[in-house]
């Protein structure tokens, strides 16, 4: 049953790749007019993307999803408020720093920024950004302010910083906004505001459970232009990553030894660890539960990283 549901997600991964395929493959034969050199690095790296894509969502089916709504829904019901807020921030946290498209803008920003931008400060910031959003957010709904009042409030700070961020680094900050809702953030969030709100007095789910996501994508726009700001102030660019900028290297298949896959597998593993950590703190540590189904929990979590690390792989190359 498993294989089926697995073979169906292969099935939407690519579907969801094909359009891209299509749309790329027109412009290169027909507008174009030529084979690229490269392309057998090309086809097996979409292979990787469609593969990586649907072990990764398999993943957060059997392992991830289950566990989290179900601490999310407990965490909901439960009155010391400041565990809630904690849980939240966490979850906004972790779940950010194991975005691959995060993961994939914040190399590129490094080397286009001549080396201002460090790759994982970036990704702490934005990560950091999106969990103090889920504390405002869980707040706002616990203590039942107008969502609009708080997203009114948030772009005209995005506005305000905005006449002070330096033009690099404005684009970067607006798209980061979009990146971190992402497949594993929107399910665990979601569950999290609407369990919430459905256990506190005079909260309506439909009205009071949503917005967590808006503000998680509200305030990375906020937190990277004020990074932007200080390390174009602060920072002189690197002439040697600057030349570096149009012959930044990529994976190729040769490169694919044991020790490189290895290598980017224990990467994976790093980005993994921050949610799986989080999660088992609170499962045992202050909810004191015991897991249910924690062979396929576990499965789950290694499907995740080999899919994390299987997709990065592939849009690299």
């Amino acid at each position: 049953m498993r294989f089926s549901f697995f073979r169906k997600l292969l099935g939407e991964s690519l579907r969801d790749v094909a359009p891209i395929i299509i749309v790329l493959s027109i412009f290169q034969f027909l507008v174009i007019g030529n084979v690229p050199d490269n392309i057998e690095k090309i086809s097996i790296g979409l292979l990787f993307v469609i593969f990586g894509l649907a072990v990764f969502l398999e993943g957060l089916e059997i392992g991830i999803f289950p566990i989290g709504q179900s601490i999310a829904n407990d965490f909901s019901k439960h009155k010391a408020k400041f565990w809630v807020l904690l849980f939240g921030f966490l979850i906004g946290f972790g779940t950010t720093i194991a975005e691959p498209a995060l993961l994939v803008i914040a190399q590129k920003a490094h080397v286009i920024s001549s080396a201002r931008i460090d790759t994982n400060i970036l990704r702490l910031v934005v990560a950091f950004s999106v969990g103090l959003a889920i504390i405002i957010g869980i707040y706002r709904i616990i203590k039942g302010h107008p969502l609009h009042y708080y997203i009114i409030a948030g772009y005209i700070l995005v506005l305000v910083v905005t006449f002070f961020a330096p033009k690099e680094i404005i684009g970067l900050a607006y798209d980061l906004g979009g990146v971190t809702t992402s497949t594993v953030t929107v399910p665990l969030i979601a569950a999290l505001g609407i369990g919430l709100a459905a256990n506190i007095k005079g909260r309506n789910p439909i009205i009071d459970g949503f917005g967590l996501i808006a503000f998680a994508s509200l305030t990375p726009m906020i937190f990277v232009q004020i990074y932007g700001i200080i390390v174009y102030n602060i920072m002189e660019p690197s002439s040697v990553e600057m030349l570096q900028i149009v012959t930044i290297p990529t994976t190729t298949t040769s490169m694919l030894s044991f020790e490189f896959v290895l290598s980017g597998m224990l990467g994976a593993v790093m980005d993994m660890l921050p949610i799986i950590a989080i999660i088992m703190f609170f499962q045992f540590v202050i909810l004191k539960k015991k897991l249910e189904n924690p062979k396929n929990i576990f499965f789950g979590f290694f499907l995740v990283t080999v899919g994390l690390y299987a997709f990065v792989l592939g849009l690299d190359m």
